[in-house]
């Protein structure tokens, strides 16, 4: 099995118009990589940067991410760390959250709360969707 870091998902996602050649190069690369049946493995913490390259630097909507992240879910021969938190994390961006708070909380789902003082980017978002575990703010 290969893991894979996250520049090599960006270049297999994303087409550079314009790109150099060390950059097109790059980009066949990693299609023959990810294309090719070996066994390959995204760790948790590459998923979580993946989403803040593609909107942090390349800009893309939270409707493109969740295109790519269903994209990157269908690829056969793919293994994804705790898979389930990456899938509640895409369905916490696609209902509004920020995709890290997502991933922290669909990664706290064996947990009772999740305390946090951010209330208007997390607690008060995950209360508004009633999500389980509850997020709670310490006092």
């Amino acid at each position: 099995m290969i893991g894979l870091d996250t520049n090599v998902l960006a270049r297999y996602f994303i087409d550079e118009a314009g790109a150099d050649d060390a950059t097109v190069k790059q980009r066949e690369a990693a299609r023959t990589l990810l294309e090719s049946g070996q066994g390959l493995y995204v760790p948790k913490t590459v998923a979580l940067e993946l989403e803040w390259v593609l909107r942090g630097y390349y800009r893309f909507s939270r409707d493109q991410v969740g295109l790519v992240f269903d994209a990157l879910l269908n690829l056969p021969s793919l293994q994804i760390e705790d898979r389930a938190a990456i899938e509640q994390a895409l369905a916490g961006l696609r209902a509004g959250l920020d995709f890290a708070d997502a991933l922290h909380h669909a990664s706290c789902r064996a947990c009772t709360a999740i305390a946090s003082f951010d209330q208007r980017s997390f607690a008060k978002p995950a209360r508004a969707l009633n999500l389980q575990p509850r997020v709670i703010t310490p006092s």
